[in-house]
């Protein structure tokens, strides 16, 4: 069995203001900044740290992988998120699968997902 744990890290060019974003987003709290780097984590320890990487060079492409919030209310969720910075990049939800999702950027254009987990169907 692997007791192994997944920390997540996060390329910015703005890292003081995507560490408030995703601070925010997530509920997560500031651990600290040395030279280009912030930590967040959540309080409880329940969510995985989140390393935001500071970088001279701005986002390019589509991620390769992205986040998932996932929520019961992702109306509500969408429009919170869009109060602290985030935007939506399709005009329309989408769902499959019994799943329902907004496509959505963080304020450098990093891609996630706001869905509700399959609990739509």
């Amino acid at each position: 069995m692997c007791a192994a744990k997944i920390g997540l890290v996060l390329d910015c060019v703005d890292l003081e203001g995507l560490a408030r974003f995703w601070s925010e987003a997530l509920g997560l709290e500031p651990l600290g900044y040395v030279e280009n780097y912030a930590l967040l984590a959540s309080s409880e320890g329940s969510l995985p740290k989140l390393l935001l990487q500071k970088v001279s060079e701005p986002k390019m492409t589509k991620n390769r992988m992205h986040l998932d919030i996932e929520t019961a209310h992702v109306d509500a969720e969408v429009r919170r998120l869009e109060a602290i910075g985030a935007r939506r990049l399709e005009k329309r939800p989408r769902s499959e699968h019994g799943n329902h999702w907004v496509v959505m950027a963080d304020p450098e254009g990093n891609e996630f997902c706001v869905c509700d987990g399959g609990a739509g169907g």
